[in-house]
């Protein structure tokens, strides 16, 4: 991604740019393309203690000044109250976050570049400054840390307690305001002066649109000073570990060689549409979500502040890890969530803060057995889903049989239902106190077509692994979900499904996105003409060029756009609020409902179009997480979401280009969908 000189000199769009770089624990360098901080969450240093949580900002920012010939210019940029200062985003000629966030400036007659790079799997990152052609003056850098030592999710203010000394040692200075937190250690190749002082009232504007604090103090323990001549960089590394320059050197070649086109695709198992940029930009991008759980791996939900849900994981899995070819890493996620599995649920949260797990979710446990049942179809793999995986997916059904929290269980109908007071069990799960938004309590349509496919996901395991009388008996379990679901779900005066059946205030017909996993999932739950006019029903109403609506806009409940205080986004979040995520369970369906007809997967792909130009916006080569419901719709949430890159990515893999394993005929379907008329 390359911006124009247009765009880096324009305040406004510059500060909408969001650039991100992941390294592979939880923690990331992120920021604007303009420099100031315009949220909480960007930083320079910020780690996760217990990968990937306990975040922690250690180094937010860097002050930077150029001297040129005796000229001083300040190509940084913070924001204060009714100030810009200093204005260093005037001198930016250029960005590109290929291979890494790298700027080019132009000062003095003197051309340069600053580069920013986290290696994948340590607390480090780089800032590296290198001239562009030779300099006809004297260049002499400037770089100022700024330092504060709290959690990501808090802010920091000036005080009496900081430690103020330094280690300074030839070629490093380490620094540690506080003794709770890790110290920072800073090699560089320049020199430093100890001058410690505070920056006040630095604002953060984003997060005063989200109706939170958005003033901070930074500490400023010193100054690194370093003369540039020729190619030979400036360069800093911050880090909580001391580090050498030939590993950081080592690093960096390495992470240049595997962020290279030509071996993006190395782990593809099958032909990739590399012709496809919106498939090479989605590839790219889903690499920031897998990082480090203990031994094992899991997802990150999205950046800035999510960290790991099962839902989301398992929703991701296919999408970042099966059809890219990372197949190592899907089985080590679904070891990591396994091993604590808990009266048939796997976890829906591991908190930021201590070590037990939440289960507050009903969804969760029925997407991880969708991704042991797609992981088995693309690896064969039977050793490790026998070991691993096999005894989980039982464990689940079997506790939604007999029961397990909130109520969840199967009725006498053959559905799945849940709920208890209070609680928000299903992905639409906004609360605010003891309100909750989108109360789905009773049998929520999107849950009947994950037991059903987790029922034919078990069925096929347990006829492999030798339990005829297991297998049998997902058999008879999902052919009466199937005549209970087709009895009691089609909502024959709108023409599509009810949302939610038997619920607090009887069947909900609202028409949601939630009907689509009933066709994108399984052939056997409507019949075909229903199934084509469910979707057409999405499409008129809920479809966006970056999304599905959560809600259709003449609902008295749909809320346009989301925005405000707590409340107010809370209360958007699933009322219309655009998700991107749900393009891949359409695209899916819409196929279904289409095969056939020749042009289908051309225009399906055309579905995509909104968010290959989201890409330029925003996250830059990132997608969003969610979007406002009326036009413009614009990017709202967390600026780079997981499930919004891994399901359009699947989407166009698997159902426009049909690379994959039975990317047709999926476990829970029974043959093919003909076509529509």
């Amino acid at each position: 991604m390359n911006m124009p000189t247009s765009d880096c000199q324009s305040l406004e769009r510059a500060l909408s740019f969001e650039w991100l770089e992941p390294n592979g624990r939880g923690g990331f360098a992120s920021g604007t393309v303009a420099g100031p901080n315009t949220r909480r969450y960007h930083a320079l240093l910020l780690i996760a203690r217990r990968p990937p949580v306990d975040r922690v900002v250690l180094v937010n920012h860097l002050e930077e000044s150029l001297e040129v010939g005796g000229e001083a210019y300040a190509f940084s940029c913070n924001l204060y109250p009714g100030a810009v200062h200093p204005e260093g985003y005037k001198t930016c000629v250029g960005f590109s976050t290929d291979p890494w966030p790298t700027w080019t400036y132009e000062v003095g007659g003197v051309r340069l570049t600053r580069e920013i790079f986290c290696p994948q799997g340590r607390d480090l990152v780089v800032v590296r400054w290198t001239l562009l052609g030779r300099a006809m003056k004297p260049v002499q850098l400037c770089v100022s840390p700024m330092l504060t030592g709290r959690d990501h999710h808090g802010l920091h203010r000036e005080n009496g307690a900081v430690r103020p000394d330094a280690l300074v040692k030839k070629g490093s200075v380490t620094w540690q305001p506080y003794h709770e937190i890790p110290a920072v250690h800073a090699l560089h190749n320049g020199s430093y002066r100890h001058a410690p002082d505070w920056y006040r009232r630095v604002q953060y504007p984003v997060e005063q649109e989200r109706g939170l604090d958005f003033e901070e103090d930074w500490w400023k323990p010193g100054d690194l000073t370093f003369t540039l001549a020729g190619q030979k960089p400036a360069q800093v590394v911050f880090s909580t570990e001391p580090v050498t320059q030939a590993f950081v050197d080592d690093a960096m070649r390495v992470e240049e060689r595997r962020r290279s086109r030509s071996r993006r695709f190395e782990n593809a198992t099958q032909p990739v549409p590399t012709e496809d940029p919106l498939v090479r930009a989605l590839w790219q991008a889903s690499e920031a979500y897998i990082v480090d759980r203990g031994q094992q791996k899991t997802v990150i939900a999205g950046y800035p502040w999510f960290t790991d849900w099962g839902r989301d994981t398992f929703i991701c899995l296919p999408g970042l890890c099966l059809v890219t070819g990372r197949h190592d890493e899907a089985r080590r996620i679904i070891a990591a969530f396994a091993a604590h599995i808990s009266e048939g649920m796997i976890p829906n949260r591991f908190p930021d803060a201590g070590e037990v797990p939440e289960y507050n979710t009903i969804d969760a446990s029925l997407w991880f057995i969708r991704a042991v049942g797609r992981y088995l179809e693309y690896t064969g793999d039977e050793t490790a889903v026998k070991r691993v995986g096999w005894p989980a997916v039982k464990a689940v059904l079997d506790g939604y049989r007999q029961g397990t929290r909130y109520g969840i269980r199967v009725d006498s109908d053959g559905l799945v239902t849940g709920g208890a007071p209070g609680v928000q069990l299903t992905w639409m799960d906004a609360k605010v106190g003891d309100w909750v938004v989108t109360p789905r309590r009773g049998k929520a349509v999107e849950i009947q077509a994950l037991w059903v496919h987790a029922l034919a996901v078990g069925e096929e395991l347990a006829a492999r692994f030798g339990d005829r009388a297991y297998a049998k008996r997902c058999a008879d379990d999902r052919a009466r979900a199937i005549e209970s679901f087709r009895a009691r779900f089609w909502y024959a005066e709108g023409g599509y499904l009810y949302d939610v059946v038997d619920g607090e205030q009887g069947d909900d017909s609202s028409l949601r996105p939630n009907q689509l996993f009933a066709v994108a999932l399984d052939d056997q739950l409507l019949e075909e003409d229903q199934a084509w006019h469910a979707v057409l029903a999405v499409e008129v109403e809920l479809l966006t060029p970056v999304g599905l609506r959560t809600l259709r806009p003449n609902d008295p409940h749909y809320r346009p756009r989301y925005g405000g205080g707590v409340v107010d986004r809370d209360g958007a979040y699933h009322q219309g609020t655009v998700w991107a995520y749900l393009l891949g369970a359409f695209v899916t369906a819409w196929i279904k409902t289409h095969e056939g007809k020749p042009s289908a997967r051309k225009q399906a792909r055309a579905y995509f179009e909104g968010i290959e130009r989201h890409l330029g916006e925003a996250g830059l080569s990132q997608v969003s997480e969610i979007f406002d419901g009326d036009p413009p719709h614009q990017p709202r949430g967390c600026f780079a979401q997981a499930w919004s890159v891994a399901e359009p990515l699947r989407a166009l893999m698997e159902d426009v280009y049909g690379v994959g394993p039975a990317a047709r005929s999926q476990a829970g379907s029974r043959g093919k969908r003909p076509a529509a008329s």
